[in-house]
């Protein structure tokens, strides 16, 4: 009889769940025994839509997948690891337990970078990570008028939304001269930035917070702000709040005390399999430094977890890399971004598209070959996964690449805008995050289709995973399923519903029409 062996994986986050539903996937549980250790009181959620919260969902609804039935998993909660023996391959946590492994896993993620500036502890101060924050957030706002958010970014622009959901007025304040200056070019900056300031958010760019000034009960009165490069006094800004979502750091703290590697500007390298300095364990998802990279996004980390799965199972499975597209929806904006998004290559050039009337900002990227490279979609990403194919070279270039940047509905031929997912080549991934092709979407109908079984989203989301990560590829699922289904004979419909008999655009035009 083959010896058990066990995995401890430290951190109960998206990443370190999916470390345990790849490991299930694959049998390794009949021979494997899986720990797994978090420090909140939640079991794993999804952190990706935390700002639904604001909007009124349950948090039992941001819930993963309930692991604790399987016989080989233990859950524990609210325990934090305090250290690694590697001589003695143990875990230990505040609990004064120890976790005894064949194998450890570092999915310790990452953790809010908040600037040195005075006053960033007082009451009134918060960071934008965890479910704890969102409940923090939501009580202190109750009942006040004005808050501050410190980041521009992705996390940033969340927190804005969460503040403004709570009612109260928000501005932002951004070190860099734009918006999201890791995913969009200048124009998308502005654009984004316009979109934002129309919805009732000030945003102040290539601004600095200097320090958070307490009121005659402790707590935050008001910030001092600098222009950056600016000498002199700052402005002074009365708020009642301050979260700062200005970015996040690896989390590497244990992996610094067990003597691990980590880099210079932090994170665990790893390498290839996601192993690192010790054989006997792994880092996985925001706290790894692989490819001398740390990689910020869910897709990744995926990856990343199935990468270990492979090969600790005895596989010889590699982490490649590279660069990860970005499609995000923030307070209602679509924003995307992939490969060479800021022209940095020799040769680049560039073609843009801008309406500034609609506020939709399209950049694409090209080489001196006129191969699409990389490109940045503000305020209309509909496009946004023919773009990365025709990048990907599984779609061939038009002779007018402008083309790909045409509004929706545009006669043009090519795989622009107009062709839509249905358009895609079979190899092109649809689910970044469980790494499913257009191929397997419309073989899993077919599936569903041959056995009589009902064939929709929700079956296809089963059958394949697709969607169950950050719910961004959902729209483009829908399709495939609807036209995957034409082509085999099954009538289909667009309604939203069985009971409204009319398809999402019918219902904004009605909305339109009779000034709902």
């Amino acid at each position: 009889m083959t010896a058990r062996r066990r995995m401890v994986i430290v951190g109960h986050g998206m990443v370190g769940h999916k470390l345990i539903d790849a490991m299930i996937r694959r049998g390794a549980t009949r021979t494997w025994d899986i720990v797994i250790l978090g420090e909140e009181r939640q079991g794993g959620y999804d952190r990706v839509r935390l700002s639904s919260l604001f909007d009124g969902i349950d948090p039992g609804d941001l819930a993963l997948v309930d692991v604790s039935s399987e016989p080989a998993v233990t859950v524990v909660a609210t325990e934090r690891v305090t250290g690694i023996d590697r001589a003695a391959r143990m875990v230990r946590t505040d609990a004064a337990r120890d976790y005894p492994y064949d194998v450890a896993v570092l999915a310790t993620g990452s953790v809010p970078f908040v600037p040195p500036v005075p006053g960033r502890d007082l009451p009134g101060s918060f960071v934008y990570r965890t479910m704890d924050d969102v409940h923090a957030i939501r009580s202190w706002a109750s009942g006040r008028q004005h808050g501050v958010v410190v980041g521009g970014g992705l996390l940033g622009l969340e927190a804005a939304g969460a503040l403004r959901s709570c009612g109260l007025a928000t501005e932002v304040v951004e070190f860099a001269p734009r918006l999201m200056p890791a995913q969009v070019d200048e124009g998308g900056g502005e654009v984004l930035r316009r979109r934002i300031e129309a919805m009732g958010l000030m945003v102040h760019t290539s601004t600095a917070l200097s320090e958070v000034l307490a009121g005659v009960d402790g707590a935050v009165e008001a910030v001092t702000l600098a222009g950056v490069g600016v000498p002199g006094q700052g402005e002074r800004m009365a708020t009642e709040m301050v979260v700062f979502a200005a970015g996040v750091r690896p989390r590497d703290d244990v992996a610094r005390g067990a003597g691990l590697e980590v880099g210079d500007r932090g994170g665990v390298v790893v390498d290839r399999a996601c192993r690192t300095s010790d054989p006997y364990i792994f880092a996985i998802g925001e706290c790894a430094l692989a490819n001398g990279r740390i990689y910020g996004l869910v897709a990744p980390g995926y990856q990343m977890a199935r990468v270990v799965a492979e090969t600790v199972c005895g596989g010889d499975a590699s982490f490649p890399g590279g660069d990860t597209p970005t499609k995000l929806k923030l307070l209602g904006v679509e924003v995307a971004s992939f490969g060479d998004a800021h022209a940095r290559a020799g040769g680049a050039a560039t073609i843009t598209f801008s309406d500034d009337v609609a506020l939709v900002h399209k950049r694409l990227v090209v080489d001196e070959t006129g191969r699409v490279t990389g490109g940045v979609l503000v305020g209309d990403a509909s496009s946004f996964d023919s773009l990365v194919s025709v990048a990907a070279g599984d779609s061939p270039l038009p002779a007018d690449p402008a083309r790909l940047l045409l509004p929706a509905g545009d006669p043009g031929s090519g795989p622009g805008a107009s062709a839509g997912v249905w358009a895609l080549p079979a190899t092109a991934t649809i689910c970044s995050c469980e790494n499913v092709s257009k191929a397997a979407i419309c073989d899993a109908v077919d599936a569903c289709v041959a056995t009589e079984a009902t064939a929709d989203v929700a079956a296809v989301k089963s059958a394949t995973a697709a969607g169950t990560g950050c719910g961004g590829c959902v729209p483009q699922l829908a399709e495939l399923v609807r036209r995957q289904l034409g082509t085999l004979g099954v009538e289909t419909t667009d309604h939203l519903c069985a009971h409204f008999p009319h398809s999402r655009r019918e219902l904004f035009d009605i909305v339109r029409a009779e000034e709902i």
